[in-house]
């Protein structure tokens, strides 16, 4: 596969499989948490195998970030996945709390050791 190839279906595949759609109808971040609180039979017009496999990886809270992670998927299609499953009542968003004081150094510095040690 040329370079060409490689990158229209990287390109290509999300945007069918999100119908051409670029922006989700919620804010999601990618800290954004999503759970399932209604199981698909499987068979439901209009969802995707995508759709599917989301519903099914939410079971447990999990971050756009992660989702995206598990279906090797852009994030910003994610998020237009996942807001069509938020629209027809299988998912539910959550945003996590803020743990730490936003002005608070030490969570700074926690940061930057995180992110020294990868």
């Amino acid at each position: 596969m040329n370079e060409e190839q490689l990158y229209d279906e990287q390109v290509v595949r999300p945007y069918v499989m999100t119908r051409g759609r670029v922006e989700a109808r919620a804010k999601l971040d990618l800290i954004t948490l999503a759970v399932t609180i209604r199981q698909t039979t499987g068979v439901e017009v209009g969802l995707d195998p995508e759709h599917l496999t989301i519903v099914r990886l939410c079971r447990r809270p999990l971050s756009v970030a992660e989702i995206a992670a598990h279906l090797d998927l852009p994030a910003g299609t994610v998020r237009v996945l996942l807001g069509d499953l938020l629209d027809r009542g299988f998912i539910m968003l959550q945003e996590p709390a803020p743990e730490v004081d936003v002005l608070d150094e030490r969570m700074y510095r926690a940061v930057l050791d995180g992110l020294r040690a990868l």
